[in-house]
């Protein structure tokens, strides 16, 4: 039986160590094993030939069996073109072919029947192939095609030659030395229970499949059984944990809590905050170390419920901190922090890069004698100098800003791990926090603060620029003030910079009447934070700003949030700049600013943008419409694990049953002792080395 995870792909026939290598750096199949598990993005249907009548410019690939009548060479240079007319007898059809003109004229000869396979599109109202596929017609047993396999590829692949047929070549040969039942990865028991094929069958077949509910299966048992591990991974970590980290025991609600909740609450607390701080008191208060995700919207009160959690810490003598990813969103916690907790025995300091001096060893000795109760601060905690004299409870804000290791250095700080509260402003969908976050528990705030009017977001085309103005001079009329920002792509920020620039200098000339703050991220740091404290005190009416820098500055005054070029956003960008206006009472508007011609995947964005200010349902269509590569929870630092095959935006149902078979397996079997789990427990322990390090999460 061959060794299918040491194999190296290069002694498989036809691939040798140069395609090896290009496979290898460009797929990361070095084993067979890796072969066996690069599945088909796609199968097409290879038993239906198509007439060339019944062909539309709207379909998927079809193939047509047929001769060439003529070639005919069209264009100049680079427009240059080459024309087969292809005749089924009944219809006339054009193959085209923009490059490899010389090869297509040698290798395929005209009046001999070929079947041609490509996707059907039209040009000057004629149906045509653009680079189609052709075979002899006598080489090809169509019936016994089934679903061909399709297979991703790069163009360094195309330029060593190759394909999706080169891969479909190494698979057919691959299973045909695979001679042995591929073996179990899964009990049997599991297996026959839950109805799912063999590990060998499914493997075939999602490669082969005879037929498309032979393909269902297979799909379904190898994705099922890449969200178990996941989730097995995660749950039995979260139990092993909670059993060995006991964690400090708040128990009680003293003075500091009462009195600002009767004297120093700045309004009442929405019903989702309250049941929140619930939560976060119970967690505290239980003997096990709390390590717990808060969601909510930009604007929900997330907080005001850190700050009130942190007093629960220091009326058990116990020291609090937050930590932030900026300098501007840890001095927004300082300020708010001090102004909330005047007249209270409370001593807040801030700790960031900047504090230097004596000013920064008052804070260290304050720290470490006690003196410091709640401590606001940036990277600058993690130092090795900050020393808590008891740290009982540490708030992460915008956690997916911090890496693993840094959140795991701040347990150091204390005896005994702190309580954690991590929380992000950007909703995350129920299936990509299950398997980011399944071993942390959640907490939603899902309800706004009373007085906040929804944000009203409105689609202009860039053609309509009075209009625009017209509508930010009413705003500005009544004393608001207006965001306008511009995307930046690091490739092209001397570009992006350029329009930015010329923004400004239409705007000065469209409002002369009004002061207009300029920041990006080329100004040197003091003259960029002078220009935002002038748009933060009012001095100035509109800040003119790239997405280079932190603009979330709290300026509930802003009433209005121009976004330049909306069509070069996500959906969860938007949304975050979206909640940078909405902040006071007064209404507020988002107005997304995009080219005419967009496409269909930005006029979707668009539109949910324009339907709906809830976040969660934001998340849910970004997570469908892009991927979780590419979502916030995942844009900043990435999926920790590479999904084969499984799509977290369309297999929720599938994420759902294998994460209640994970709890069921280990609630049976919790020490992973009994012998019928045997080579689940070995696949784990395999899978591990791929695996997110889950022991590593705070």
């Amino acid at each position: 039986m061959i060794d299918l995870e040491h194999h190296d792909i290069k002694y498989l026939p036809g691939v040798g160590p140069q395609r090896a290598k290009v496979l290898g750096d460009e797929l990361q199949i070095h084993t067979l094993h890796d072969l066996l598990y690069t599945f088909p993005y796609k199968h097409i249907d290879r038993t239906r030939l198509y007439y060339i009548h019944e062909l539309t410019g709207d379909m998927p690939y079809v193939q047509i069996r047929g001769q060439i009548l003529s070639f005919e060479t069209e264009g100049e240079g680079r427009k240059r073109r080459l024309v087969a007319h292809f005749t089924d007898g009944q219809g006339l059809v054009e193959l085209v072919w923009f490059n490899g003109l010389k090869y297509v004229t040698s290798a395929y000869k005209v009046r001999t029947d070929y079947v041609v396979f490509g996707r059907p599109s039209v040009f000057n109202g004629r149906i045509n192939l653009v680079h189609p596929d052709i075979d002899p017609a006598d080489s090809l047993h169509l019936n016994s095609m089934g679903l061909q396999p399709y297979y991703n590829t790069t163009e360094k692949m195309k330029r060593a030659g190759l394909n999706s047929r080169s891969l479909e070549h190494f698979t057919t040969t691959l299973f045909e030395k695979i001679d042995f039942v591929i073996p179990e990865t899964l009990p049997g028991y599991l297996v026959s229970s839950l109805h799912l094929v063999s590990l060998d069958e499914a493997l075939r077949h999602a490669h082969y499949p005879t037929c498309a509910e032979d393909l269902r299966k297979a799909q379904f048992r190898l994705k099922f059984e890449e969200l178990f591990y996941i989730q097995l991974n995660i749950i039995r970590y979260a139990r092993d944990r909670r059993q060995k980290y006991r964690g400090y025991v708040f128990a009680r609600v003293g003075s500091l809590f009462h009195e600002f909740y009767e004297r120093h609450l700045p309004f009442e607390l929405t019903g989702a905050q309250k049941r929140v701080i619930r939560e976060i008191r119970q967690d505290m208060g239980c003997g096990r170390q709390m390590n717990r995700l808060l969601q909510g919207d930009v604007g929900s009160g997330k907080t005001l419920v850190a700050l009130m959690s942190m007093l629960i810490a220091l009326d058990n003598d116990f020291q609090a901190c937050i930590m932030a990813p900026t300098e501007i969103l840890a001095e927004q916690h300082f300020g708010t922090f001090r102004k909330m907790l005047d007249g209270l025995p409370v001593r807040v300091e801030l700790l960031t890069g900047t504090v230097k001096g004596k000013r920064r060893k008052e804070v260290l000795e304050g720290l470490e004698h006690g003196d410091v109760h709640v401590l606001v601060g940036t990277h600058a905690v993690l130092e090795d100098t900050v020393v808590f004299k008891s740290l009982g409870m540490v708030v992460i804000d915008e956690q997916h800003r911090f890496g693993v290791a840094q959140r795991a250095r701040l347990w150091k700080k204390s005896g005994n791990p702190p309580h954690v509260l991590v929380m992000t402003a950007t909703p995350i969908p129920r299936t990509l926090a299950m398997t980011l976050y399944g071993d942390l528990e959640v907490s939603v705030i899902d309800e706004l603060p009373p007085g906040r009017k929804s944000i009203q977001t409105v689609h202009q085309f860039d053609n309509r620029r009075e209009s625009l103005y017209r509508m930010m001079r009413g705003q500005l009329g009544e004393g608001r003030q207006v965001y306008v920002v511009y995307p930046l792509i690091k490739e092209s920020e001397k570009m992006d910079i350029k329009n930015l620039e010329e923004g400004y200098e239409q705007l000065c000339r469209a409002l002369p009447e009004y002061r207009i703050s300029r920041v990006h991220g080329k100004m040197k740091p003091a003259e960029k934070e002078a220009e935002m404290q002038a748009f933060v005190s009012g001095e100035t009416q509109i800040l003119v700003a790239t997405t280079v820098i932190e603009v979330g500055v709290n300026v509930p005054n802003a009433s209005v949030m121009v976004i330049e070029n909306a069509e070069r956003f996500g959906l969860a960008q938007l949304h975050q700049l979206r909640g940078r206006v909405g902040r006071g009472a007064d209404q507020s508007y988002c107005i997304l600013v995009t080219r005419y011609q967009l496409s269909a995947d930005t006029r979707k964005r668009i539109q949910i943008m324009t339907e709906t200010n809830d976040g969660f349902e934001i998340a849910e269509a970004d997570l469908k419409l892009r991927g979780p590569g590419d979502l916030e929870g995942t844009q900043q630092s990435g999926l920790a694990f590479n999904l084969r095959l499984a799509d977290l935006a369309r297999d929720g149902q599938i994420l759902q049953l294998a994460r209640d078979t994970a709890e069921k397996v280990l609630d049976e079997d919790p020490y992973c002792a009994a012998e019928k789990n045997q080579v689940m427990w070995k696949q784990l322990e395999k899978l591990r080395k791929t695996l997110v390090d889950w022991s590593a999460i705070s």
